[in-house]
């Protein structure tokens, strides 16, 4: 199973629509979001690709109601739960991501650093970058195959629209 994984969109409404055509490319079975989107327009951009979307709110995600409104798998950071056979926990802030939060999970993705983040060890720990671009000048994200335990980051590369 191959799983999106972006963060920290910020409202980039062009890197959010490159993402959504790219994890449609890669034929990804769903898209988990590590907070931070901002506003609904950002969450509706993932949401045309027809993929199903799961996220955590993030500490820049003011309008909450209307970002539920659109999808209902929107949680409160750390959310954890079981994907493709494997335990996923979900964040926004890595410092969600200790003590209980973690024990006995495969995979662990943060975001709210903007820093890529990819290490394995008792679990594959993941933060996919900031994709909206505007802390770093980098815009990333990753696919992560839960059957491999693995993930690959992907730059976006510079800023263009991408129509799905």
């Amino acid at each position: 199973m191959l799983l999106g994984v972006i963060s920290d969109t910020h409202d980039n409404l062009p890197m959010v629509e490159r993402a959504a055509h790219l994890f449609a490319e890669r034929r990804v079975d769903a898209v988990l979001h590590a907070g931070d989107f901002v506003a609904p327009f950002a969450l509706k951009a993932l949401l045309r690709s027809g993929l199903p979307v799961r996220g955590v709110f993030g500490n820049n995600d003011g309008e909450r109601a209307g970002l539920a409104k659109l999808c209902r798998d929107l949680y409160e950071s750390p959310h954890r739960f079981e994907l493709g056979g494997r335990s996923v926990v979900l964040a926004h802030d890595p410092q969600d991501l200790v003590g209980p939060a973690c024990d006995g999970v495969d995979v662990a993705i943060s975001g709210h650093t903007h820093r890529v983040r990819l290490e394995q060890g008792t679990c594959l720990a993941l933060n996919p970058g900031e994709a909206g671009g505007w802390l770093t000048g980098r815009c990333t994200i990753a696919v992560v195959d839960l059957d491999a335990l693995s993930a690959e980051i992907i730059e976006l590369g510079p800023q263009s629209t991408v129509k799905l």
